[in-house]
């Protein structure tokens, strides 16, 4: 059994340490992270600048790039056999609802998708992030490891999963939430009395809707949702084929005919 585990938070982070020590039960762990913090950075990936793989001992890369990066290279690159599974995590703080699109924990596991890995994303949902915090977050991640390699999972879908604090009540397969956004950005003054901006500076919240991520969670419960990385809203399909986009562009082309008269 290969695995091969990244995350956001960088290589030195406890949870990626925690997961590492937890999933090599099952195998061996190769661990590719960027070689600093790369939260919300999304599904970045690097393609108009060298990217650098510095061993940082035994099975063990830091990169000098994105969560994407890592998992691109780790895959193609440093690993010379396909892994058999990817594990992204554990990210400090959760990655539920509309969160996940910045997510760079969500976007390795995507990533390890579109390379025809099996993945899962893990994050913690707590206040507290030292070593001992995440140890029930990887017990849970090898748990679900485990079960994603005994069951396999649907053509083109990962599982995120967020545990919260303290001992999870149990484990709800949940959708996607919706998050709250409130003023996200805030401005102010340096010395000089120039202009500065602080994005995510506001107050988050959610809707407590059951059967969601965010209604698990702040119930005690260990959220796994699977995602596709099809995104196409099939039942809008319909609706805007009834847009008649065909006269649209006969208008356009009738236009600029007679602007050029």
């Amino acid at each position: 059994m290969l695995i091969l585990v990244t995350n956001d938070d960088g290589i030195d982070s406890p949870g990626l340490q925690a997961l590492a020590d937890q999933l090599q039960l099952m195998g061996r762990v190769v661990v590719v992270a960027p070689d600093r913090e790369r939260s919300a950075i999304g599904h970045a990936l690097t393609l108009h600048a060298p990217l650098r793989a510095n061993a940082v001992g035994e099975d063990r890369w830091a990169v000098s790039g994105t969560p994407t990066d890592a998992v691109n290279l780790g895959i193609h690159g440093l690993l010379k056999q396909k892994p058999d599974l990817v594990v992204s995590g554990i990210n400090k703080g959760s990655n539920m609802g509309d969160d996940l699109t910045y997510s760079g924990t969500v976007a390795a596991a995507m990533e390890a998708t579109l390379m025809g890995v099996p993945a899962l994303a893990i994050s913690l949902a707590s206040e507290s992030f030292q070593y001992d915090d995440f140890s029930e977050a990887a017990r849970i991640a090898c748990t679900l490891a485990k079960s994603v390699l005994e069951h396999g999972l649907p053509a083109d879908t990962f599982i995120n999963v967020n545990v919260p604090a303290g001992a999870p009540r149990g484990i709800r397969v949940t959708r996607q939430g919706k998050r709250v956004y409130a003023d996200a950005v805030v401005q102010n003054q340096d010395p000089r009395g120039r202009s500065y901006y602080w994005i995510g500076a506001g107050e988050l919240g959610f809707q407590n809707l059951e059967g969601t991520d965010f209604h698990a969670v702040n119930n005690d419960f260990v959220s796994v949702t699977p995602l596709h990385l099809d995104l196409t809203n099939y039942a809008a399909i319909d609706r805007l084929r009834q847009w008649q986009f065909e006269p649209m562009l006969n208008d356009t082309k009738d236009n600029g005919a007679g602007d050029d008269q």
